[in-house]
């Protein structure tokens, strides 16, 4: 043990000795206590502490909190099966099915990472609802979208691609020589599928049946949309802050989110460890058998067809909406949503957005890619401790985050030290800030692991300082994670809402909390018009990065970072 504790005192003293990187590991350790434990910790305390303990048990005794407790589970339970079913059936058709558009339907599929994550809502409830375009107008139905199934329906839309891309990377990483050698043992298609592919991604299915559980029980824009009656946990934390002003109340729910989401991430995180068990191998060998069954080839075809149509029509419409008088009404064109967005009272959240986003995003690759050199090419005490909670801005709900910021900062802290944050425009950067560290991490980790680590001993072996070697030799390397981890930042920035829906105020403006209170007010046009300008942004981010990058798609780094 004392040789353990002698050899950890040597790696803290070797980075000591280097400037920068004890620098470096510094802030990083601070950014990460201060903006994304203390606040984890507040809530904790608050909901759990003796005090509240009273509380907590009358919240969940009382019949209403249950049904909102099973509400959540519903959604969350249906958004997870749907969302992983229909993610599998499109990257299926992309591996394994040789038939046109599979360009097109991989774009399509990736559509709703890039634009607000409640956008979807405004188009299905203009098309969709009591008096929608299609159910009222043109099948004569009045249709009530609000609740569940609209609810389920939004939500799966919205995080499709985080079930595709995964699934997708898993299907491409299967070895084709197990169904060459199935075959050749005389095992037809279906019984392959079933007795091979299948048992190896079920990994891959765990994981993205846990991601989508977390993102729907976590989402907060659909579910103030498309909730009517039905009140899940985000929308009632929402409630009993902004409408009760009740921030003890509020807490003590943020518990009941809080802890669910921390133990499905550590499962969920459990199961992406596990990706080396998807191939036999480890690398593909030969080229992938595609499906000849013309039934099953074209069956699929359709469902990815269809589900293109779908997204087209609802993307389509919100730019439909942005130029018409009266979205879904009156469909006279006009420039004034856009005039009121670019040039009016909303202009200031167009500015204050970008600004704000500007600012967070080289903080978050900053600090992102000095965690990820770090955690992968030193060794101290805590490493793998830093390396979890730099992903727990990601993993915890955004609602728990901004509520966690104000429950920190609404007053100042360590006696004076750090002021009152709330309010201010820091408090806002520092919620992009902790949501886009994540990606910048995962990706800068990723590049890392991929690069020998003898090019920068042999650096330093010729005299170069760690600085030196960071600058000279790993940023150059690593140089197209680390930009598609700053595009990935600045599109994640763009497009949240949960974190910073409790900390924007009439001096900062956020674009996707104005299109929420403009969709709330009954003004889709202007919220369809300020989400054509968000995504026209954001894909110009996003083309930046293929332009700089190239290989992949932009929007599919930004999932898979």
């Amino acid at each position: 043990m004392i040789n353990s504790i002698k050899q950890r005192l040597r790696e803290f003293k070797s980075i000591s000795q280097d400037g920068v990187l004890a620098v470096g590991l510094l802030v990083s350790s601070i950014f990460l206590l201060v903006f994304v434990v203390y606040p984890i910790f507040r809530i904790l305390a608050a909901g759990l502490n003796i005090d509240a303990l009273p509380l907590l048990w009358h919240l969940l005794s009382l019949g209403e909190t249950q049904r909102v407790i099973m509400n959540t589970l519903v959604v969350s339970l249906g958004v997870a099966s749907l969302g992983t079913a229909l993610g599998f059936l499109l990257a299926y058709v992309q591996v394994k099915l040789d038939v046109p558009f599979k360009r097109f339907f991989h774009l399509i599929a990736i559509i709703p990472i890039v634009s607000p994550p409640f956008a979807v809502a405004m188009s299905i409830i203009t098309l969709f609802g009591r008096s929608g375009l299609i159910t009222k107008r043109l099948l004569g139905l009045r249709y009530d979208i609000y609740g569940a199934d609209g609810l389920i329906f939004a939500l799966t839309i919205s995080f499709i691609p985080l079930a595709y891309l995964s699934l997708l990377g898993m299907i491409r990483g299967l070895d084709p020589a197990l169904d060459e050698a199935a075959t050749n043992l005389g095992a037809g298609g279906w019984h392959a599928f079933r007795t091979i592919m299948l048992p190896l991604l079920i990994p891959g299915f765990a994981s993205s049946f846990l991601l989508l559980f977390v993102a729907a029980m976590a989402d907060l824009g659909n579910s103030l949309l498309l909730g009517g009656n039905l009140t899940v946990l985000s929308s009632r934390i929402y409630l009993a802050i902004i409408g009760e002003y009740n921030l003890e109340s509020g807490a003590v729910l943020s518990v009941m989110l809080l802890i669910p989401s921390l133990i499905i991430f550590a499962i969920q995180h459990y199961w992406v460890s596990r990706r080396s068990y998807v191939t036999v191998t480890g690398k593909p060998t030969g080229q992938t058998r595609m499906i000849r069954n013309p039934w099953v080839k074209w069956i699929l075809f359709t469902v990815n067809f269809l589900f293109a149509a779908l997204i087209v029509l609802l993307y389509g419409y919100i730019l439909v909406g942005a130029f018409t008088k009266v979205w879904g009404i009156n469909f006279a064109f006009t420039l004034d949503h856009f005039r009121f967005v670019l040039f009016g009272y909303g202009s200031e959240a167009f500015s204050d957005t970008i600004l704000l986003a500007s600012l967070a995003t080289p903080i978050a690759g900053l600090i992102g890619i000095l965690i990820a050199f770090l955690v992968v090419r030193r060794k101290f005490i805590g490493r793998s401790l830093i390396d979890l909670i730099s992903i727990l801005g990601l993993a915890v709900p955004g609602t728990i985050v901004g509520i966690g910021l104000i429950m920190a900062y609404h007053q100042p802290t360590l006696g004076g030290l750090i002021p009152k944050l709330t309010g201010t425009a820091f408090i806002i950067i520092m919620a992009f800030t902790i949501r886009s560290v994540s990606a910048v991490v995962r990706g800068g980790v990723a590049s890392l692991q991929q690069i020998d680590s003898s090019i920068e001993e042999a650096s330093a072996s010729l005299g170069a300082s760690g600085a030196m070697t960071f600058r000279k030799i790993t940023i150059p390397l690593i140089r197209p994670a680390f930009l598609s981890g700053l595009i990935s930042s600045f599109a994640r920035s763009m497009t949240s809402l949960s974190p910073i829906i409790f900390l924007v105020t009439p001096h900062w403006r956020i674009m996707t909390a104005q299109i929420l209170n403009e969709a709330e007010t009954g003004r889709f046009g202007n919220a369809a018009a300020y989400s054509v300008v968000l995504i026209v942004i954001v894909l110009a981010a996003i083309g930046l990065l293929n332009i700089i990058v190239g290989s992949s798609t932009g929007a599919e780094r930004l999932v898979e970072s």
